[in-house]
């Protein structure tokens, strides 16, 4: 009884976590490896199937698809099958999604329908779910336009990221290229975007909005800008769908003179912490939010072991963070305290090669 007894504790500590490869070379695309929950000890990954630029992906709620975006041109979109005893992927489809270098995508709170990004094409779009998992045609589409003041990254619109709110009936929506966050409503039912009142609120020239994140109290709206390496935060009034910036705060060190850019943002499940990843001083930027105003206060930068920190995501014990170095080619694992939100590093990098984004899995 006591051998059945720890067996199961052991099963219960594991997770697969899922690596996709942001690489045009033959043998990239996605990896498995398995984390446990107590210990923060990760496996080396293992290859399972080529994949043409997985880029930013998720995993549906019930764990049994996988959606990914194609970057390149055309951009695109792909289902997997999860099998759940060993992790292992099938292709379903191939579809794709309306414009050029696709970079983001989420499933809705419905699990109905897929609403994606298309950076180089400046567009969004919302895509059908069929019964079994794969993705069918597409129910909205806009594409975006306008230009900021960057001469380079800011040519023209990069729609970056599509996020919903917890109530699953408005999008928000940065773009990089025009400095908006854009606010659609939502139909649930169809599918459908239709442009807020008002469609957007506009950023500070030169910022290059790319993700968004919601608290989890359904008030306060995080937007992590990449050119600026700056956080911005918003109330939120759920009835209307509008946004009201409040603060904004710098990802960097005060004295740091060299270059660098923002990727990911999250706030962490139990709502007291924030952190960004920086592309250039290669650091997580860790912030503690004010329980009343929704403000953020700086906890310390934390250097990632490598080099180009893309994606970061918590485990589902929220004990934890892994961290994807794109060009450095690992991924870290860091102890998060929840009462200070301060990160710890634990053992060392893991080799993944070309790492963009992880997802976690519980092993069924």
């Amino acid at each position: 009884m006591l051998a059945v007894l720890l067996a199961q504790r052991v099963r219960a500590a594991e997770m697969f976590v899922y690596f996709g490869s942001h690489s045009p070379s033959p043998g990239a695309g996605f990896s498995l490896a398995r984390f446990d929950t107590d210990t923060g000890a990760l496996s080396t990954p293992q290859f399972l199937l080529q994949a043409k630029e997985s880029a930013f992906f998720v995993i549906s709620a019930d764990g049994t698809r996988l959606y990914t975006c194609n970057s390149g041109t055309p951009g695109g979109l792909s289902s997997y099958a999860v099998e759940p005893h060993t992790g292992h992927l099938r292709l379903l489809n191939r579809v794709l999604a309306g414009g050029g270098d696709t970079s983001f995508i989420s499933v809705d709170r419905a699990g109905r329908h897929v609403l994606v990004a298309n950076y180089d094409g400046g567009s969004v779009a919302v895509f059908a779910l069929r019964p079994d998992g794969s993705i069918g045609d597409w129910t909205a589409f806009d594409q975006h336009s306008g230009r900021s003041v960057n001469p380079i990254r800011q040519t023209h619109a990069y729609a970056h990221a599509i996020a919903l709110d917890p109530a699953n009936r408005f999008a928000l929506v940065p773009d990089l290229g025009a400095d908006r966050l854009y606010i659609y409503r939502y139909n649930e039912a169809a599918g459908g975007l239709e442009p807020n009142v008002p469609a957007y609120v506009p950023i500070a020239p030169g910022s290059g909005p790319r993700h968004v994140r919601f608290h989890p109290n359904g008030r306060w709206v995080y937007l992590i800008n990449e050119i600026a390496s700056t956080i911005v935060a918003f109330t939120w009034d759920p009835v209307a769908g509008t946004l009201a910036p409040f603060q904004t705060v710098s990802t960097l060190p005060s004295d740091f003179k060299g270059a660098s850019a923002c990727a990911e943002l999250e706030v962490h499940p139990n709502g007291r912490f924030l952190y960004g990843s920086n592309r250039g001083h290669d650091s997580l930027a860790v912030f503690a939010i004010d329980q009343v105003t929704g403000k953020l206060s700086p906890v310390e930068i934390k250097p990632t072991s490598g080099k180009t920190p893309r994606n970061f995501a918590f485990d589902p014990t929220a004990r934890w963070i892994i961290l994807t170095n794109q060009d450095s080619s690992n991924a870290v694992v860091f102890r998060v305290d929840p009462n200070s939100g301060r990160l710890t590093q634990t053992g060392d990098p893991v080799p993944v090669p070309s790492p963009f984004c992880e997802r976690f899995l519980p092993i069924r």
